[in-house]
Order: structure tokens, then sequence, then C-alpha cells
């Protein structure tokens, strides 16, 4: 059975959440050392496996759910997260607390996983 558009996206973005969130519970350190952060900083090893928990969360959540009214809710949740993802890496590269490539870097992650949401959210043909 071939793999449709929004099921390519919706497991897709499932894949880039797992990664980056295990990456980020398992090896802040080397999450901190791509994004060029201090990789020292004991309070950023805890704020990133923070963002590992919940990024794990939202990417198993796509892969487990089954009723269709669960996965749009969230699917459309999820637009908003990568949205202000991306919205804050943008910023955070702007005012120089990410290095300009580490901050294109998680804009750019987050950009996808945005445009991911959108595409697994497409409408069905013949529907309105």
């Amino acid at each position: 059975m071939a793999m449709n558009a929004r099921s390519f996206a919706r497991y897709s973005l499932a894949g880039i959440r797992l990664v980056n969130g295990v990456a980020a519970l398992l090896a802040p350190q080397a999450v901190a050392r791509r994004l060029g952060a201090d990789e020292t900083q004991p309070a950023l090893a805890h704020v990133l496996r923070m963002f590992g928990v919940r990024t794990v969360f939202i990417g198993a959540e796509l892969l487990f759910l089954q009723d269709p009214a669960r996965i749009a809710r969230a699917l459309r949740v999820g637009t908003v997260i990568h949205t202000s993802d991306a919205l804050s890496a943008a910023a955070a590269g702007r005012c120089g607390t990410l290095r300009p490539r580490a901050a294109a870097t998680a804009t750019a992650i987050s950009t996808v996983n945005v445009a991911l949401t959108l595409v697994a959210q497409w409408p069905r043909r013949g529907t309105s």
C-alpha cells in the first residue's frame, strides 16, 4: 500500500520530533554544542531535557494516535508549537543569543516542521 503525502508528512514529522527529542534527552551537551551554546551550563542541560521530553511526547503522539479527530488536533497544535519554535529561533539569531548558523539551522528545522504539519492537514479530495 502506497503512503499518501498526508501520511508521509505525519510520519516524517514524528520521526524528526523523536530524533531531536531523544538527542536532547540523552545528549543535551552535544545538542548544546551543535547550537553553539556553552555546554557546561547545567541549566542549559535541564532546559534541553525539558524540550526533549516535550518533543518525544508530541512525536510519539503522531505515531500512536488512531482517532482522526485527535490526530487532526495534534497536528493543529503542532503547527502552533513549531511556528513558535521557528520564530523563537529566528529571534535568538537576530538578537545574538544563538550563533547565526545555529539560529538558521533551528529556524529551518522548525519551519520544515510547520510545513509538515500543514501538509499532513491537507483536506482529503472530495471533502470541504
